[in-house]
């Protein structure tokens, strides 16, 4: 006889409690593998597919997607051993339990929520046996195991009737025709890969299985999610594409006359969630200080148009500004170690750190993060710059790890893409300094005695008072502007 186990969330690492369900890779009944990817989960750093460590049937999942889980909470069940088809999906006994009660194979390799890479199984639909069609699709467990125990067998469901498959699903009202749908779409799995193109579709309540893909073998692009949401805001939306509903206050108007309007509850969560608690801890626990100063940085623009003007096959990557200004920052913590460094509350001492992981703020679709250079302090600028390129693509497509996002000492944070001028950012906790970096304009400036147009940036430094005094501060932002004034002064760093 089969054993059914329960595979539970596992602990996704740095501290991470909870996940929300993306996406089910695997429906009940599927056949799946031995660390074949079940589900899609975003955790408050990163996009994470879970594998599963059993091989067998899948007898039921428990969350929708856009639901939370907390860590150790049921994911779903897994028929292991003879019958169900569950050989033929873990391979030749990989997953089975032998006769009787024997071990069952698992991969133990999900702890960390990434699994072992291994090639994922072609996934099969199976006919419903009397295993699968007693196990009721999102049916919660009666009782969770001791997570010591390790996998439990899961408690006995009731029959369902006969005649009801295992994938039946609660009877809904037919889906009204969109045009560019498919007729059948919503029977079929969703075909998107990207899951920025997911989230923009949950956000404006688009419901991609009514919706035909333009790319490659019908896959659904965000252009298509984009027509779908101006579709809906032109009132052209059918039932299956209307957002939920929000409750509405009403308020009076000037005139007496009474006006509707629509309250939105965005749930604070996952990035958004995690960046709030981050900086509401670093207001409770930090008290900060900022300094600021304008500089002119004509001549490291024109130190970096030299760099980049370079040709030939020795020529690298171009040099950015934020490089220039990331291999500046780690000049000046070297000379200003007190900057470089956190708080420990418990034993009230202050913690000075050898290296310097540079975390630089990149906004994202997914929101505000902040990717971390590590060991900056032994980088060239070509080197910190081909690092913040490849951490910044990496954001954008949301494929950065736990591990990228966290560990950062000191925090460059480049405002002046939003085209403004200056700023008193919040720490990232619990480092002890930002500098922020406003637009580089053209402005009024005295040179060399006489009035001229120069390139000036303002540069604003926030630190905790508690490991520096406003001395140590103004040295460093004024070593910072050098710098940036006369780049030749990193000469003697170098």
């Amino acid at each position: 006889m089969p054993q059914v186990l329960e595979f539970k969330l596992p602990d996704l690492g740095e501290g991470l409690t909870e996940a929300e369900i993306v996406r089910w890779l695997v429906e009940v009944g599927d056949v799946v593998a031995i660390d074949q990817p079940v589900v899609e989960v975003e955790t408050a750093k990163a996009m994470v597919e879970v594998p599963c460590p059993y091989g067998g049937v899948v007898t039921a999942r428990f969350g929708e997607e856009g639901s939370e889980l907390p860590v150790g909470a049921p994911l779903l069940t897994v028929a292991v051993g003879s019958g169900g088809g569950a050989d033929e999906g873990a391979g030749s006994g990989s997953g089975g339990a032998g006769s009787g009660a024997g071990e069952v194979e698992s991969s133990g390799n999900v702890l960390v929520g990434y699994g072992t890479g291994a090639p994922v199984a072609r996934r099969r639909r199976v006919r419903p046996t009397a295993l699968t069609a007693a196990a009721p699709a999102r049916v919660p467990v009666a009782a969770v195991p001791d997570p010591a125990s390790g996998p439990a067998v899961a408690p006995v469901q009731a029959p369902a009737p006969a005649a009801a498959p295992v994938s039946a699903a609660p009877a809904a009202s037919a889906p009204v025709s969109v045009p560019g749908a498919a007729p059948d779409a919503v029977l079929g799995p969703v075909a998107v890969v990207s899951p920025l193109v997911r989230k923009l579709a949950r956000q404006h309540g688009v419901d991609l299985r009514q919706l035909v893909g333009s790319g490659p073998d019908g896959l659904i692009l965000r252009a298509d999610v984009e027509s779908a949401i101006r579709a809906l805001e032109e009132g052209a939306g059918v039932a299956s594409l209307t957002a939920v509903p929000r409750p509405e206050a009403v308020t009076e108007s000037a005139s007496g006359a009474a006006v509707r309007q629509s309250v939105h509850r965005i749930p604070l969560r996952g990035v958004r969630g995690a960046v709030a608690d981050k900086l509401a801890r670093s207001r409770r626990e930090i008290p900060d200080a900022t300094c600021w100063v304008d500089a002119d940085a004509t001549e490291l623009m024109a130190a970096r148009a030299a760099m980049n003007s370079t040709g030939g096959p020795a020529a690298g990557p171009k040099v950015s500004v934020l490089a220039l200004l990331a291999r500046i920052c780690t000049a000046a913590l070297a000379r200003f170690p007190e900057l470089n460094s956190t708080v420990d509350l418990e034993a009230r001492e202050i913690v000075r750190l050898p290296e310097v992981h540079l975390g630089f703020a990149a906004q994202t679709e997914r929101g505000l993060v902040v990717p971390v250079v590590r060991d900056a302090q032994a980088r060239n600028a070509e080197s910190i710059g081909a690092e913040i390129a490849r951490l910044t693509e990496a954001a954008r497509a949301g494929r950065l790890t736990p591990a990228e996002l966290t560990g950062g000492t000191f925090t460059l944070n480049n405002y002046g893409v939003f085209g403004v001028d200056g700023s008193t950012p919040i720490i990232n906790h619990p480092e002890a300094a930002m500098l922020g970096v406003g637009r580089i304009v053209p402005k009024p400036w005295v040179h060399q005695g006489e009035l001229a147009v120069r390139q000036v940036v303002q540069l604003s430094l926030t630190f905790d008072h508690r490991v520096c005094d406003g001395g140590t501060a103004g040295g460093f932002l004024r070593y910072i502007a050098d710098c940036v004034e006369q780049p030749a002064v990193l000469l003697r760093t170098l």
